[in-house]
Protein backbone atom coordinates (compact mmCIF):
# COMPACT_ATOMS: atom_id res chain seq x y z
CA UNK A 1 0.00 0.00 0.00
CA UNK A 2 2.91 2.35 0.69
CA UNK A 3 4.27 1.61 -2.76
CA UNK A 4 0.88 2.34 -4.30
CA UNK A 5 0.60 5.63 -2.42
CA UNK A 6 4.12 6.66 -3.45
CA UNK A 7 3.44 5.88 -7.09
CA UNK A 8 0.23 7.91 -7.05
CA UNK A 9 1.95 10.87 -5.37
CA UNK A 10 4.94 10.57 -7.66
CA UNK A 11 2.91 11.13 -10.81
CA UNK A 12 2.05 14.72 -9.85
CA UNK A 13 4.91 15.78 -7.60
CA UNK A 14 6.70 17.85 -10.25
CA UNK A 15 3.55 19.48 -11.62
CA UNK A 16 2.35 20.42 -8.12
CA UNK A 17 5.73 21.98 -7.34
CA UNK A 18 6.08 23.88 -10.62
CA UNK A 19 7.28 27.05 -8.89
CA UNK A 20 10.15 25.18 -7.23
CA UNK A 21 11.03 23.30 -10.40
CA UNK A 22 11.44 26.53 -12.38
CA UNK A 23 13.99 27.83 -9.89
CA UNK A 24 17.52 27.19 -11.04
CA UNK A 25 19.00 26.43 -7.63
CA UNK A 26 16.37 24.02 -6.30
CA UNK A 27 17.39 20.32 -6.45
CA UNK A 28 14.28 18.84 -8.10
CA UNK A 29 15.52 15.30 -7.44
CA UNK A 30 14.41 15.73 -3.83
CA UNK A 31 10.70 16.00 -4.67
CA UNK A 32 10.05 12.31 -5.52
CA UNK A 33 12.18 11.20 -2.56
CA UNK A 34 10.12 13.38 -0.22
CA UNK A 35 6.93 11.73 -1.46
CA UNK A 36 8.37 8.26 -0.95
CA UNK A 37 9.45 9.02 2.61
CA UNK A 38 6.01 10.42 3.40
CA UNK A 39 4.40 7.28 1.98
CA UNK A 40 6.63 5.04 4.06
CA UNK A 41 5.67 6.79 7.30
CA UNK A 42 2.39 4.86 7.51
CA UNK A 43 4.25 1.62 6.86
CA UNK A 44 6.69 2.40 9.69
CA UNK A 45 3.81 3.05 12.09
CA UNK A 46 2.09 -0.21 11.13
CA UNK A 47 5.33 -2.18 11.42
CA UNK A 48 5.99 -0.64 14.84
CA UNK A 49 2.54 -1.69 16.06
CA UNK A 50 3.11 -5.17 14.60
CA UNK A 51 6.50 -5.44 16.26
CA UNK A 52 5.02 -4.47 19.63
CA UNK A 53 2.39 -7.18 19.18
CA UNK A 54 4.99 -9.77 18.17
CA UNK A 55 7.16 -8.92 21.19
CA UNK A 56 4.12 -9.06 23.46
CA UNK A 57 3.23 -12.52 22.08
CA UNK A 58 6.87 -13.58 22.45
CA UNK A 59 7.02 -14.52 18.77
CA UNK A 60 10.09 -12.54 17.72
CA UNK A 61 12.15 -14.37 15.14
CA UNK A 62 15.67 -13.87 13.81
CA UNK A 63 14.21 -12.89 10.43
CA UNK A 64 13.07 -9.55 11.86
CA UNK A 65 16.72 -8.53 11.66
CA UNK A 66 16.33 -8.57 7.86
CA UNK A 67 13.54 -5.99 7.96
CA UNK A 68 15.82 -2.90 7.62
CA UNK A 69 17.38 -4.45 4.51
CA UNK A 70 13.94 -5.05 3.01
CA UNK A 71 12.77 -1.53 3.84
CA UNK A 72 15.90 -0.06 2.24
CA UNK A 73 15.37 -2.18 -0.89
CA UNK A 74 11.73 -1.14 -0.99
CA UNK A 75 12.67 2.54 -0.62
CA UNK A 76 15.14 2.30 -3.51
CA UNK A 77 12.53 0.68 -5.74
CA UNK A 78 9.93 3.26 -4.74
CA UNK A 79 12.26 6.18 -5.41
CA UNK A 80 13.27 4.81 -8.80
CA UNK A 81 9.66 4.19 -9.76
CA UNK A 82 8.66 7.68 -8.61
CA UNK A 83 11.48 9.23 -10.61
CA UNK A 84 10.06 7.68 -13.79
CA UNK A 85 6.44 8.47 -12.94
CA UNK A 86 7.29 12.06 -11.96
CA UNK A 87 9.15 12.56 -15.24
CA UNK A 88 6.37 11.10 -17.34
CA UNK A 89 3.71 12.91 -15.29
CA UNK A 90 5.07 16.26 -16.42
CA UNK A 91 4.40 15.40 -20.06
CA UNK A 92 1.35 13.13 -19.70
CA UNK A 93 -0.98 14.54 -17.06
CA UNK A 94 -3.35 11.54 -17.14
CA UNK A 95 -0.64 9.16 -15.93
CA UNK A 96 -1.99 9.47 -12.37
CA UNK A 97 -5.32 7.94 -13.40
CA UNK A 98 -3.58 5.15 -15.29
CA UNK A 99 -1.35 4.38 -12.31
CA UNK A 100 -4.32 4.29 -9.94
CA UNK A 101 -6.19 1.79 -12.11
CA UNK A 102 -3.14 -0.40 -12.68
CA UNK A 103 -2.14 -0.47 -9.01
CA UNK A 104 -5.62 -1.49 -7.89
CA UNK A 105 -5.78 -4.21 -10.54
CA UNK A 106 -2.19 -5.24 -9.83
CA UNK A 107 -2.94 -5.66 -6.13
CA UNK A 108 -4.95 -8.76 -7.02
CA UNK A 109 -2.05 -10.17 -9.04
CA UNK A 110 0.21 -10.27 -5.98
CA UNK A 111 0.42 -12.95 -3.32
CA UNK A 112 -0.57 -10.45 -0.63
CA UNK A 113 -4.07 -11.83 -0.16
CA UNK A 114 -3.53 -15.46 -1.16
CA UNK A 115 -0.64 -17.77 -2.08
CA UNK A 116 0.00 -18.64 -5.73
CA UNK A 117 -1.27 -22.20 -5.18
CA UNK A 118 -4.79 -20.90 -4.53
CA UNK A 119 -5.25 -19.38 -8.00
CA UNK A 120 -5.89 -21.19 -11.28
CA UNK A 121 -2.75 -22.38 -13.03
CA UNK A 122 -3.43 -19.97 -15.91
CA UNK A 123 -2.87 -16.98 -13.58
CA UNK A 124 0.04 -18.35 -11.57
CA UNK A 125 2.57 -17.00 -14.08
CA UNK A 126 1.46 -13.45 -13.27
CA UNK A 127 2.75 -13.92 -9.73
CA UNK A 128 6.22 -14.85 -10.93
CA UNK A 129 6.37 -12.01 -13.48
CA UNK A 130 5.04 -9.38 -11.10
CA UNK A 131 8.05 -7.67 -9.43
CA UNK A 132 5.87 -6.72 -6.45
CA UNK A 133 5.37 -10.43 -5.71
CA UNK A 134 9.05 -10.80 -4.88
CA UNK A 135 8.80 -7.92 -2.43
CA UNK A 136 5.70 -9.44 -0.81
CA UNK A 137 7.34 -12.85 -0.50
CA UNK A 138 10.36 -11.34 1.22
CA UNK A 139 8.17 -9.48 3.71
CA UNK A 140 6.12 -12.64 4.30
CA UNK A 141 9.30 -14.59 5.02
CA UNK A 142 10.39 -12.03 7.60
CA UNK A 143 7.10 -11.21 9.29
CA UNK A 144 4.89 -14.27 8.88
CA UNK A 145 6.92 -17.40 8.21
CA UNK A 146 10.02 -16.63 10.27
CA UNK A 147 12.36 -18.30 7.81
CA UNK A 148 13.45 -17.97 4.17
CA UNK A 149 10.86 -19.81 2.08
CA UNK A 150 11.36 -17.84 -1.11
CA UNK A 151 15.12 -17.69 -1.76
CA UNK A 152 14.61 -16.63 -5.38
CA UNK A 153 12.68 -13.59 -4.21
CA UNK A 154 15.56 -12.65 -1.88
CA UNK A 155 17.83 -12.55 -4.90
CA UNK A 156 15.39 -10.89 -7.29
CA UNK A 157 14.00 -8.15 -5.04
CA UNK A 158 17.25 -6.33 -4.11
CA UNK A 159 18.61 -6.62 -7.65
CA UNK A 160 15.37 -5.33 -9.16
CA UNK A 161 15.29 -2.51 -6.59
CA UNK A 162 18.77 -1.33 -7.52
CA UNK A 163 17.99 -1.63 -11.22
CA UNK A 164 14.74 0.33 -10.90
CA UNK A 165 16.46 3.03 -8.87
CA UNK A 166 19.30 3.36 -11.38
CA UNK A 167 17.05 3.44 -14.44
CA UNK A 168 14.55 5.77 -12.77
CA UNK A 169 17.26 8.23 -11.82
CA UNK A 170 18.71 8.15 -15.35
CA UNK A 171 15.29 8.83 -16.91
CA UNK A 172 14.66 11.67 -14.45
CA UNK A 173 18.04 13.31 -15.15
CA UNK A 174 17.53 12.98 -18.89
CA UNK A 175 14.06 14.58 -18.87
CA UNK A 176 14.68 17.16 -16.14
CA UNK A 177 15.98 19.93 -18.46
CA UNK A 178 12.62 19.89 -20.29
CA UNK A 179 10.44 20.26 -17.17
CA UNK A 180 10.59 24.06 -17.14
CA UNK A 181 9.47 24.32 -20.77
CA UNK A 182 6.42 22.10 -20.24
CA UNK A 183 5.36 23.58 -16.92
Amino acid sequence: LAFQEAMTKGTTVIVQSAALVKQVVFPVEILPVKGVLASMFTEFVCLTVLLIYVVWRDAVNWTWLLLPFLLASQALAMIGTCYVLASVGVFVRDVKDIVMVLTVAGFYLMPALYPPGMVPKAFEGFFWLNPFSHMVWCFQDVIYFGDIRHPGAWLAFPVLSLLVFYLGFRVFRKLRPMFGNVL
